[in-house]
């Protein structure tokens, strides 16, 4: 868990990445700021797609007759959707009170 270097408190885990790929943090003690919010928001809608992707995937995943191109198309997207959910769920995680 990365902290804040003035009080230590555990930073945000944000929902998005650098261009590069590298994780965003932010230092708030207002869970009701605007960039908190907003991630807040993009969660939601991650975990709403994650749960349409798979209500999409699981049919295809049964069906015999599914084709390679649209196995890994299914699988790649499961892969992304997956990713998301991890993410946020380690936010969230690191945002809980220790015991």
């Amino acid at each position: 868990m990365i902290r804040d270097a003035r009080d230590g408190a555990p930073l945000r885990l944000l929902p998005w990445t650098t261009p590069e790929g590298a994780p965003c943090y932010l230092s708030t003690d207002d869970p009701r700021s605007r960039l908190s919010c907003l991630a807040d928001e993009l969660e939601a809608d991650l975990l709403d797609s994650a749960e349409t992707v798979l209500a999409h995937a699981k049919p295809l995943l049964v069906d015999e007759r599914t084709g390679g191109r649209e196995l890994r198309f299914a699988g790649t997207r499961l892969a992304e959707a997956l990713t998301d959910a991890l993410r946020i769920a380690t936010s969230r995680g690191a945002r809980l009170p220790e015991l």
